[in-house]
């Protein structure tokens, strides 16, 4: 089931404005994830949440984004139950994934390289 589905954008503010008048409604969280170099807001909507995220940081994952391909999709997030016993599942199958942290929401999550999904990076996500 998907989660959210990750934006990257220049500044928060102006995209919260946006996404606010696009969907009729107010974000209902925003915070820093520090560990990740970013600011982030979502909007929750009956189908899943729209997660904004703006670089903290020079050097932040989000920022390298924005640099080489401008504001737009980030990632599709996926949720589950157990993360640990899925990411057995697919290290098995040789996929690329990048060990857990606990990310917004204190949510925990990992990444799964877009070259073994299709191109898309694929966030795992399980909520507490």
């Amino acid at each position: 089931m998907i989660d959210h589905i990750g934006i990257a954008v220049k500044s928060l503010d102006s995209a919260v404005k946006i996404w606010e008048a696009i969907l009729g409604i107010k974000a209902n969280v925003i915070s820093e994830v520090k560990s990740q170099a970013v600011k982030v807001a979502f909007f929750g909507t009956k189908n899943g949440k729209i997660e904004l995220l703006e670089p903290t940081k020079n050097d932040s994952t989000i920022r390298k984004f924005l640099d080489k391909k401008g504001e737009g999709v980030h990632h599709i997030a996926i949720k589950t139950k157990n993360l640990d016993s899925l990411i057995d599942k697919l290290r098995k199958d040789d996929q690329k994934i990048a060990e857990p942290f606990v990310g917004a929401e204190g949510a925990r999550v990992t990444f799964i390289h877009p070259k073994y999904s299709n191109g898309v990076l694929v966030e795992l996500v399980e909520t507490k």
